[in-house]
């Protein structure tokens, strides 16, 4: 609490120097003395004490200890938050958006006077750069938080991140390790919030493979995507994208390194698409449009890393696995890559591999992402 007392000064004039009393009389009586510029209008000053509280009222702490919901604007968690015509309707912004961009105008400014903060527990290149990228080509400014800008959970609760950052930004993008971060961002913050990644899903990756497909394919609906490798978090946005979108899906992995049962279990619910998990890649990539594939030990596993190699043995692609899949498959990688380990070079380099095309979509879907959270 502080507080302010009351006081009274006044000027007066003696040789040319103009010096401060206390005298209350001497102001009235010195003033005429002063030039012009100098002359002040009488102020009447309370004699009390004027006090400043910092406590707030009960009505702005309920607020400020409970999250406020979102009554516009929607978050982007996970692919299957949407329905389908919304899901199609953001690819097709994302192929007029991206046309506009390649044109080299740069008119379409929506963002501009909007800030996005893009927090990173984990760092990435592809993630930063095409997020900051695309909000600044679109008229806005993003702000890098790193891993030790925030420490999320360790040096400040989420819960807290959210509520003050969302009072700096118009826009939060998360890239963490555990999904319910992502959860509690969005519950908390007022502002749209991206999932940038989680240990769970990756919806943007996914939005921007499907980009990919419709532009080398001509369409997402009826394909079929192999995935081969771990079940790990791409697999659980291609399941959640198939629970919304009708394609075939089949995620080829080793024993024991299956996807979530619940997701497989919820995409096959709905219903909408073909759901296999296999442990045969020969077998699953046959007839296949795309066969996909990730890294076999993602960030925070790495010390299982020489374990994995032994157990995926079997799982690589290579040139003899795309022959099976045929001549139209084509391959594609969320990058970045081990050669050599989940994938041969042959392979990454060959005329059907698309996977910078991915890649580059990154930045085009998430800008379609973008527009539709901030109602653009």
């Amino acid at each position: 609490m502080a507080a302010i007392s009351s006081f009274s000064a006044s000027f007066s004039v003696r040789s040319d120097k103009p010096s401060f009393s206390t005298s209350p009389s001497n102001f009235s009586s010195s003033i005429h003395f002063l030039p012009k510029f100098l002359h002040f209008p009488r102020i009447s000053v309370s004699p009390l004490p004027l006090k400043i509280s910092c406590n707030a009222s009960s009505t702005v702490s309920a607020q400020s200890t409970s999250p406020t919901a979102k009554t516009e604007l929607k978050d982007f968690l996970h692919i299957n938050d949407f329905d389908k015509d919304t899901i199609l309707r953001l690819l097709d912004r994302a192929i007029d958006v991206k046309a506009l961009i390649k044109s080299g105008d740069r008119s379409f400014q929506p963002f501009k006077g909007k800030t996005m903060a893009m927090i990173f527990a984990k760092p990435s290149m592809r993630t930063r750069v095409s997020f900051e990228t695309g909000f600044t080509l679109l008229g806005g400014h993003a702000i890098y938080l790193g891993p030790d800008d925030i420490q999320m959970g360790k040096r400040e609760e989420t819960r807290d991140v959210a509520r003050v950052l969302c009072r700096y930004n118009d826009l939060l993008m998360a890239r963490v390790f555990a999904h319910q971060d992502i959860l509690d961002l969005a519950k908390y913050a007022t502002v749209p919030v991206i999932n940038g990644l989680t240990d769970y899903n990756h919806p943007c990756q996914i939005m921007a493979d499907a980009l990919t497909m419709i532009e080398h394919i001509g369409r997402l609906e009826g394909t079929k995507v192999v995935y081969v490798g771990d079940g790990n978090n791409i697999v659980h946005s291609w399941l959640l994208l198939a629970a919304v979108v009708p394609f075939h899906f089949v995620c080829a992995c080793p024993k024991g390194f299956e996807p979530d049962e619940k997701t497989v279990e919820k995409a096959r619910q709905a219903g909408i698409s073909k759901i296999e998990i296999t442990n045969d890649p020969k077998e699953a990539v046959i007839g296949a449009d795309v066969v996909y594939s990730d890294v076999w030990a993602s960030m925070g596993q790495k010390e299982e890393a020489a374990y994995r190699r032994q157990v995926f043995k079997g799982f690589q692609v290579d040139k003899s696995l795309m022959d099976i899949a045929g001549s139209k498959a084509f391959f594609m990688h969320c990058l970045p890559a081990e050669r050599g380990v989940e994938v041969t070079d042959e392979v990454i380099e060959a005329p059907n591999s698309i996977v910078f095309q991915q890649a580059e979509n990154r930045l085009h879907a998430q800008n379609a992402v973008m527009l539709h959270v901030l109602g653009k």
